[in-house]
């Protein structure tokens, strides 16, 4: 089923995007509605520094995705890559080594170091970052104050915190998560344009990103759930959840630190009706549409798998559908 053509012209959509997966849904939604104005509030809360330079996993996996220079296969860090830069700092003994920057990359992290050094806000770095990529939509961090998402965990006998990054890409999130916590959210504030994105959205998309480490952190910041809630437009998110399992990566290990199971419904009602008003789930997980319902969320079983850009595309127009539905 296609969404009219006529009533994407004009139509203002803001997405929560988190890194692959956010970045692949969003090039899914540009062929689905060309000619709509999106707005993407990515998540910072995977920020880490490193080498004295700050890197925004997130938001380079949108830039790179949507400007052309995403390494496809693995989703993240640039095309045609070499690690040079990375093998001397590991022969001068200086880590830490499981976090792969490639030479290309660094480019990237130098330029966003001395913008912010220079007292450029984090919003203002990432859109003289774009001008480069040309990503086709508007990228604006969640805030433009330091947020990183911190992993409790029992490790050698004792409880700490590490940060995402290192319970993710180093440990392979092999430990059990206690605790998932954003450090520096609840004093953080939208960065500009945020809020005014989701005042004049017409609609607002969650795609299947993490619900706890990525759309989750930036729900967390003050001010953004209150406004999505208060919006008045349709809100529609689409399950990273497809038969009890999590379509990449490890969602489920975070969703159990904060007591959701790992099923689409359960998801669904983790946002709540009070933020969300349609559910996309996968043709697999369709006995769970009832129970989405149930809980005030409308809500379609459709196919969810982003196997190609054509594929990803009918997600999105799917998900557009279910918002005029909601909408009428």
């Amino acid at each position: 089923m296609s969404y009219p053509p006529d009533k994407l012209l004009y139509m203002r959509i803001v997405v929560l995007a988190g890194g692959i997966g956010g970045a692949r849904f969003l090039r899914g939604l540009k062929q689905a509605a060309p000619d709509a104005d999106i707005t993407v509030i990515g998540n910072t809360g995977d920020d880490i520094h490193l080498f004295g330079l700050k890197v925004c996993p997130d938001l380079d996996t949108v830039m790179y995705t949507l400007g052309g220079g995403i390494n496809e296969e693995q989703g993240w860090g640039r095309t045609d890559e070499s690690f040079q830069v990375k093998e001397e700092l590991a022969a001068y003994g200086v880590g830490p080594e499981w976090f792969g920057l490639g030479d290309r990359d660094f480019a990237t992290h130098i330029v966003r170091t001395q913008m912010l050094g220079a007292g450029y806000p984090l919003s203002a770095v990432t859109e003289a970052l774009c001008a480069r990529w040309k990503p086709g939509v508007r990228l604006l961090p969640m805030s433009d104050d330091r947020v990183e998402t911190h992993v409790a965990v029992d490790m050698d006998g004792e409880r700490r915190a590490i940060h995402f990054q290192e319970y993710w890409v180093k440990l392979r999130a092999s430990v059990e998560a206690q605790a998932i916590v954003p450090v520096g959210a609840e004093q953080a504030k939208p960065a500009p344009g945020v809020l005014e994105a989701i005042a004049e959205a017409d609609v607002i998309l969650f795609p299947p990103s993490n619900p706890v480490v990525s759309v989750g952190t930036i729900l967390a910041v003050p001010g953004i759930r209150e406004a999505i809630a208060e919006a008045g437009v349709p809100v529609v998110g689409l399950s990273p959840i497809v038969g009890d399992a999590p379509v990449r990566g490890m969602a489920d290990k975070v969703l159990a630190a904060v007591g959701v199971e790992s099923t689409a419904s359960a998801v669904a009602t983790h946002y709540g009706s009070g933020l969300l008003d349609g559910w996309l789930v996968d043709t697999v997980d369709a006995g769970a549409v009832a129970a989405v319902e149930a809980a005030g969320i409308r809500c379609r079983s459709v196919p969810l798998m982003m196997t190609d850009v054509d594929a990803t595309a009918e997600m999105a127009r799917q998900a557009l559908v279910l918002a005029e539905e909601v909408r009428a």
